[in-house]
């Protein structure tokens, strides 16, 4: 499956290979240094995956993987088929699968809030409502998702300042982070096929986002495992800053961990 990208290299003069012109710099998913080229096409469609000249091992084996075993190991967050996916293919469905989530979280808040909501107005003024109520949901889970960004971005930037390190990468780590909350998708079945393990399997969700969030600073910056931590949490914290505040304004606002709780089941 070597060409996972999208794109086959073309021929080169008969009798000589042809080095493959990357439209942006490859990395090697083992060591993280940079490469020219992920394989070689030799005449008569005969490929070679190209060696790390750091590490002595394949650039990226996981061109030639079944999407299938790449979702596994993405799902299991290992580093290298994030660097797979972040920095060798082109994969731009980031801000579709930003909106998707968002819609999923959505949905499971106000899903919540009309499950525990008695209407008695008229039929026509409920569903006016409840369609009201989703927009508002949408709009809260956006400004929390952000402020879970900025948090990130924030604690990152300020490290950067204090360390005089080269200047980070914000619009990729913005696409990873992206790219890395596809975990909210779970929430939907989470939903659907209800069950008295509901609020563990939400709270399981959370910490698998945060978790494939977490990979994702490590591997976009390439930095160590504690600072990818803290700037995880210091996302977190502003996010619980920006749940509370909208608490005391006495908004209907979802938890993620906190659904059926008013459940009898």
């Amino acid at each position: 499956m070597v060409g996972y990208n999208g794109q086959w290299p073309g021929k080169g003069a008969e009798g000589m290979a042809e080095v493959v012109s990357p439209p942006f710099p490859y990395r090697c998913i083992e060591c993280n240094q940079e490469a020219s080229e992920l394989y070689r096409d030799y005449n008569h469609g005969v490929l070679k995956l190209t060696i790390c000249k750091s590490c002595q091992k394949l650039v990226d084996k996981y061109i030639e993987y079944d999407p299938v075993i790449i979702l596994i190991n993405a799902i299991l967050c290992k580093a290298q088929v994030y660097r797979h996916i972040l920095f060798n293919t082109k994969i731009n469905i980031h801000g579709k699968l930003c909106m998707f989530c968002l819609l999923c979280e959505a949905y499971l808040r106000w899903w919540q809030l009309q499950d525990s909501n008695q209407n008695t107005a008229p039929d026509d003024l409920i569903r006016y409502a409840k369609e009201w109520d989703f927009y508002r949901m949408f709009a809260i889970a956006s400004l929390e998702q952000s402020a879970f960004f900025i948090g990130i971005f924030t604690f990152l930037w300020v490290g950067r300042l204090m360390t005089a390190k080269k200047k980070l990468n914000f619009v990729l780590l913005l696409k990873a982070l992206l790219l890395s909350s596809y975990g909210k998708l779970l929430l939907i079945p989470a939903v659907i096929w209800e069950h008295d393990y509901t609020p563990l399997c939400l709270g399981l969700i959370k910490v698998f986002v945060l978790t494939s969030n977490f990979q994702a600073v490590r591997v976009t910056l390439n930095i160590n495992h504690i600072l990818s931590l803290l700037a995880v949490l210091s996302g977190l914290l502003l996010e619980s800053g920006m749940v509370y505040f909208f608490q005391r304004m006495e908004w209907d606002v979802g938890s993620d961990c906190a659904f059926y709780r008013d459940q009898d089941f």
